[in-house]
């Protein structure tokens, strides 16, 4: 079975590490044209000189900010003048935002969803003409399984995710006339070094075997997604293997569904217990 991806001309954002980085490489390894951005230059830079290595047909990487109009048209301006078109889109970029009920201002959510959903929507509406014209496109949003099940607590990253989710399959059905394919993937625990930084956060008495026993404890696979299988479907929704796949919104969680519901409270008695012991240290 062959993805058939040489010389298509994609776009990914957030590219200069994690998922995104491992998207990236994978439509390079594949022969595809590759347009890269994220906040900074160096980093993404970096990453273009990498895809060139890794057999990417041509390569694009630009320092974007993806919350603001103007510099996401003229990107994509930018790839269509040099390439002719715009085949694939994936909308990567997005970031967490902590806080609870007495710490967010609402402002703080309307900040996130700039550059979650709204940036979808950018990076969408910039790109959509061109696939429109070609009759041809495949545009897959990058977002969370906490948008489809609601833990409690993460206020701004679950109502951003969920509307995330929301607007993919909205996109999916509207553009479906035109051939042009929107989906939504919806990561669990992918392991991009953000899991080693939470440990650091955790009391010194809990040992980094228990903090990770924990962190998988509602993962029916009990372990950690790699950047590398997301690309794997990644690569897949933007081939014409998925010819017939669209507004679907498919979890990349290793079977975990409602169970992500458990870990604020095991994370909030893990600390609990690290902090009994520093009390028991101390007497």
């Amino acid at each position: 079975m062959d993805i058939n991806l040489t010389g298509k001309r994609v776009i990914v954002t957030g590219a200069s590490h994690g998922i995104g980085a491992a998207i990236a490489k994978a439509f390079a390894r594949e022969g595809a044209r590759v347009a890269v951005c994220a906040r900074t230059q160096d980093a993404i830079s970096s990453m273009g000189g990498e895809l060139e290595t890794l057999g990417a047909q041509a390569v694009i990487a630009r320092s974007v900010d993806v919350g603001d109009t103007k510099a996401v048209r003229a990107f994509v301006d930018e790839i269509a003048t040099a390439w002719g078109s715009v085949d694939v889109l994936v909308n990567n970029a997005g970031q967490g935002r902590v806080g609870n009920l007495q710490t967010l201002e609402p402002e703080d959510i309307l900040e996130h969803a700039n550059i979650l959903q709204v940036a979808h929507f950018r990076f969408v509406q910039a790109c959509s003409p061109h696939m429109q014209a070609q009759k041809w496109g495949r545009i897959i949003n990058i977002n969370a399984l906490n948008g489809t099940q609601a833990p409690p607590g993460g206020f701004t990253t679950v109502s951003n995710r969920a509307a995330g989710i929301a607007l993919s399959r909205s996109l999916g059905q509207a553009l479906a006339p035109d051939n042009i394919l929107v989906n939504s993937l919806n990561m669990g625990w992918i392991d991009t070094g953000q899991w080693e930084r939470h440990y650091k956060q955790m009391p010194q008495t809990i040992t980094r075997d228990e903090f990770y026993e924990t962190v998988l404890k509602p993962v029916p696979l009990g372990r950690f997604g790699t950047p590398e299988e997301v690309a794997n479907i990644t690569l897949f929704l933007a081939s014409d293997l998925s010819s017939f796949i669209s507004a679907a919104s498919i979890d990349v969680a290793g079977g975990m569904q409602g169970q992500i519901n458990y870990y604020p409270k095991l994370k909030m008695e893990l600390i609990e217990e690290g902090k009994r012991r520093e009390a028991e240290l101390n007497t």
